[in-house]
């Protein structure tokens, strides 16, 4: 089954029709909200969203990679990588064991 991807539009139009704020007004608030998550992360700080799971941002060592292709070994330098870990509550909706709507 695949699925269709959910844009910042798609969003802007939930908070539209479920809040009854203005489309401009739905837009700005979504704007908002991910840019307050952006600067989080961007800061390092874990984002906690309750019954939804976390965002953790995790620094990587530098480590030797390895071209597949030629077999030529590359360094790899360090850097920071994004983790979303799932709560137990949307794993279980996931799986459909879980509240519904």
């Amino acid at each position: 089954m695949a699925g269709r991807t959910v844009t910042r539009a798609d969003l802007s139009e939930a908070v539209y029709q479920r809040v009854g704020l203005s489309r401009t007004e739905s837009a700005a608030l979504v704007e908002a909200v991910l840019k307050e998550l952006c600067d989080c992360l961007a800061r390092g700080e874990t984002v906690k969203l309750s019954s939804f799971g976390s965002f953790v941002v995790r620094s990587k060592g530098e480590r030797i990679g390895r071209n597949p292709k030629t077999g030529v070994e590359v360094p790899i330098e360090p850097r920071r990588v994004l983790v979303f870990k799932p709560s137990n509550v949307l794993k279980a909706r996931i799986n459909g064991g879980g509240e519904g709507e």
